[in-house]
């Protein structure tokens, strides 16, 4: 029996249709942007494999890191005890976050960095005897797959079979200079009783990689802040340079107060999530009253091997070599997208758009632009066929590789899409 049919015969995968699906592809290795197969083909890794890995798979330096660390210490309980690679990770990240921040709260992944902010924002309220408990997001927003992280996220197929369990969230458009006015009055007639806004800054990512300007934000987090609504960031995707800055929340003049981090913290290696918070948050879950404690953690929180991966990602972020790579790939998608426009392809695509290393645009067809649109199938089998690993949202079609990717490596990218569309 091959891997692929055990494989088929004992696991359940992420975000996969179970009806009569593909056999997974095996992947024995991986090195920089690409993944080998256990049949010696070699695909690029167009998507960073699910926007995690920013340096290149299977870096030495951060291997060797995480190897060094498993030696000492590979995990302890993290109540009543610490260690040195979170204290450090803390240390060095803190003073590079967009804003204020003063503390540190581990978790595990993405989603459960949401559910720690918006559990802190919710006591805040509480532990200050003040009634706030409604919830701001952004329409087409994904926030993760937990049951907080769900309800503050878009109502769309990925939350359809819990719709009736979520709590209730005000839902607002992302703020434009045609709507801004609008959504600040939808958000007046609730301020008093707010008590957080969540939002992905810039960048809504699996809610169809939809772009929007900083200085709509900037004018919305001002109105928010004035009516003292904690404001949530969530950076899980747009973090470590994603949008061309360290993080998005550099764009704007505006900082948040609760910041969310995963995916690319490590490098893409180990599973961390992290929720930083201002002294403001903090401070009022420090009192006698043993019930204002904040009552949350996981078994895996600060996990030594995982910091020690982030703290080995942050070094090989601040090189000059990773700084210039990450300008070229802004630089070279920027022609791609030009040249698309240009072409006799464009005829066939709309809604070019692009933030830092990330761009993204849909297919034109005949049905609606979603996450279910069939196109997805067909142009992943498209792509792999051709020796490249794209996932579109539907008929989104996007690029987010790792930083390390060479220049004929990302020209083959832009290739395949052309020869995919062409073909339409």
């Amino acid at each position: 029996m091959s891997l692929a049919d055990k494989d088929l015969k004992y696991i359940w995968h992420p975000y996969t249709h179970q009806k009569d699906m593909l056999a997974p592809i095996p992947v024995a290795s991986a090195k920089g942007a690409l993944l080998f197969d256990t049949q010696g083909n070699e695909y690029i890794d167009g998507i960073s494999s699910w926007w995690v890995n920013l340096h290149g798979h299977a870096h030495p330096f951060i291997a060797k890191k995480i190897y060094k660390q498993a030696k000492k210490l590979e995990h302890v309980i993290f109540a009543g005890f610490t260690h040195k690679p979170a204290i450090r990770l803390a240390k060095k990240l803190l003073p590079l976050l967009p804003g204020n921040f003063e503390k540190v709260f581990y978790s595990d992944n993405g989603s459960t960095s949401v559910e720690v902010a918006l559990k802190m924002a919710l006591q805040f309220w509480l532990n200050g005897d003040e009634k706030r408990t409604k919830i701001i997001a952004l329409r087409n927003s994904y926030h993760g797959d937990t049951f907080g992280a769900m309800s503050v996220s878009a109502r769309s197929i990925f939350t359809k079979a819990f719709d009736d369990k979520l709590f209730e969230i005000i839902f607002i458009d992302a703020p434009t200079h045609a709507n801004i006015a609008h959504v600040k009055l939808q958000v007046e007639q609730f301020s008093k009783e707010i008590a957080c806004f969540i939002y992905e800054p810039l960048l809504q990512g699996a809610g169809g990689m939809k772009m929007y300007d900083p200085n709509c934000l900037n004018e919305l987090l001002a109105f928010l802040q004035k009516n003292d609504i904690i404001c949530i960031a969530d950076e899980v995707l747009t973090g470590f340079y994603r949008t061309g800055k360290m993080f998005a929340g550099e764009f704007l003049k505006l900082k948040a107060d609760i910041i969310c981090l995963s995916k690319g913290i490590t490098g893409g290696t180990m599973a961390l999530g992290l929720t930083a918070c201002t002294r403001k948050i903090y401070d009022l879950f420090v009192s006698d009253d043993k019930a204002k404690t904040f009552y949350h953690g996981h078994s895996f929180t600060a996990n030594p091997l995982a910091c020690a991966a982030a703290l080995a990602s942050l070094s090989l972020l601040k090189k000059k070599k990773c700084k210039k790579n990450i300008n070229k790939i802004v630089r070279r998608n920027k022609r791609f997208l030009s040249w698309l426009q240009k072409s006799d392809l464009n005829t066939r695509v709309k809604n070019l758009r692009q933030s830092g290393t990330v761009i993204a645009f849909e297919i034109i067809t005949t049905t609606n632009d979603n996450y279910l649109n069939s196109i997805s199938n067909s142009f992943t089998a498209f792509c792999l066929k051709r020796g490249v690993y794209l996932r579109s949202l539907g008929n989104t079609i996007y690029i987010m590789p790792p930083y390390c990717i060479t220049k004929k490596q990302l020209n083959k990218v832009y290739g395949v899409i052309e020869k995919f569309l062409a073909k339409l």
